[in-house]
């Protein structure tokens, strides 16, 4: 009888992060000071960062240690379990070999506290006092959340609107670990309040959030942000999962021909994507396909231009060359909240530039079906997020069906959906909508990007 669980000891876990910057055919564009228009100094990142971070934001190291005291904690999860997924593959009738990496099992039920413990002790060591964040789901504000009560920081979370209001649960959580979360767009801040003049009934966005996130950091003393995806640390942190993951298919005697992961800012697919995007750069593995997920009613990468953009609204995050939407889109209250950024992250805008990997955008109704059938063959409730790569998952290995090829798929269950119930009960019910954004709307969000000359 083949294994359907694969785990690693952990004694077994990576110590080292992979860094993929020094294995890039293309330089990464560099950041633009949104004060300045120059190149943004370390000193300029230093307000709202730790060194350490700064630091691996430009590193050219290909591996990165990680601290014992990040290791400690992550021991209480990790090593995450790969599974064999038997039952939907039986479901689908596909010759298909349908591979997950489970990362639902962390304290904050998604793989958002690979990232989030790190940055909390980089402060911690750096003698921060107070962080402030955004979050869309509700995800990344958990995850901060619990990390910042390990190592004893106060928190404070700007949680996108639709989310707040979608999701209470998550700001219950949040409160739990100790952290203070308020809706966005807030009156706690002059770009929340400025948002608000504009639009009373607002449901914000990522890129709201972050300005009254870095604002309320700029503003207050010892206090620093923290982003849970786009930047490159971020990405850096969570390739433990992608480590992992090649350990246990060695394990298991296969490696994947096809790895996808959900994106929003680029986080989780990066973190499984980047290890074995270094074998497809190397040649050791030159076919294998990398597929990025995103929803249609935030085409980032399908529908966005490679352009120099700011990270938020307000103009006040550095300024990247990514696949962008424009910095002031507004998206639709979709309930795949992690998936509603403008931007994409630069390291995997560039990947895609580079056609190092491929992009797909799939509507809201077709990922909840997808979930739901992943739920009732293998028994876990994936979250509206995840969903995006079950459904691309299922839809490759319907393909293989009907070719007769037994590829091996690989995608990264990012986080469970226990508090989005009321999303399931939205699909079950039949209420749940597909939105298209539309072309017009991102010409028009597209002449307000900064111009950048370098």
């Amino acid at each position: 009888m083949e294994r359907t669980v694969f785990f690693l000891d952990q004694k077994e876990m990576p110590t080292s992060w992979y860094n993929i910057l020094p294995d890039l055919p293309e330089a990464l564009p560099p950041y633009i000071s949104p004060a300045t228009g120059k190149l943004v100094t370390p000193q300029e990142l230093g307000r709202i960062f730790p060194m350490e971070l700064i630091k691996q934001e430009m590193s050219q190291e290909r591996y990165i240690e990680i601290p014992e005291e990040i290791q400690a904690i992550y021991r209480t999860w990790r090593p995450s379990g790969l599974h064999r997924a038997f039952q939907l593959e039986k479901a689908l009738k596909t010759p298909a070999r349908i591979f997950y990496k489970y990362e639902g099992s962390s304290p904050a039920g998604s793989h958002k506290p690979n990232t989030a413990i790190p940055q909390a002790y980089y402060n911690m060591k750096e003698g921060v006092t107070r962080i402030a964040t955004e979050t869309g789901a509700g995800q990344w504000g958990s995850a901060l959340s619990y990390s910042c009560s390990m190592f004893g920081i106060e928190c404070k979370v700007y949680m996108v609107k639709v989310s707040y209001n979608q999701k209470p649960y998550r700001r219950i959580l949040m409160e739990t670990w100790g952290a203070t979360c308020v809706p966005s767009p807030s009156t706690d801040t002059k770009a929340g309040r400025d948002a608000l003049a504009k639009d009373p009934q607002s449901g914000g966005s990522l890129g709201l959030a972050i300005s009254e996130a870095v604002e309320d950091a700029v503003t207050h003393e010892n206090t620093h942000y923290s982003l849970g995806s786009v930047l490159n640390h971020v990405l850096l942190h969570q390739t433990i999962i992608g480590l992992e993951s090649q350990k246990q298919m060695e394990m298991a005697g296969y490696y994947p021909d096809i790895v996808i992961g959900c994106v929003g800012g680029g986080s989780n697919f990066g973190g499984i994507a980047m290890p074995f995007l270094k074998d497809k750069i190397s040649g050791k593995h030159k076919n294998i396909r990398c597929i990025a997920v995103e929803p249609m009613a935030c085409p980032t990468l399908t529908k966005g231009h490679y352009e120099f953009d700011y990270g938020d609204v307000a103009g006040m995050a550095p300024i990247c060359k990514m696949y962008t939407l424009g910095h002031n889109f507004m998206p639709a209250p979709v309930h795949a909240g992690g998936l509603r950024y403008h931007g994409m992250s630069p390291l995997v805008s560039l990947l895609y530039k580079l056609k190092l990997i491929e992009a797909k955008a799939v509507f809201q109704r077709p990922t909840f079906e997808a979930g739901v059938l992943f739920a009732r063959t293998e028994g876990i409730l994936p979250a509206p997020e995840s969903n995006h790569a079950i459904r691309v998952a299922i839809d490759e290995a319907l393909a293989c069906k009907a070719t007769g090829e037994a590829k091996t798929i690989l995608f990264n269950l990012s986080g469970h959906g226990h508090f989005d119930l009321a999303s399931y009960e939205e699909y079950h019910s039949g209420r749940l909508p597909d939105y298209e954004y539309p072309d017009e709307k991102v010409k028009e969000a597209l002449k307000t990007l900064p111009k950048v000359s370098l």
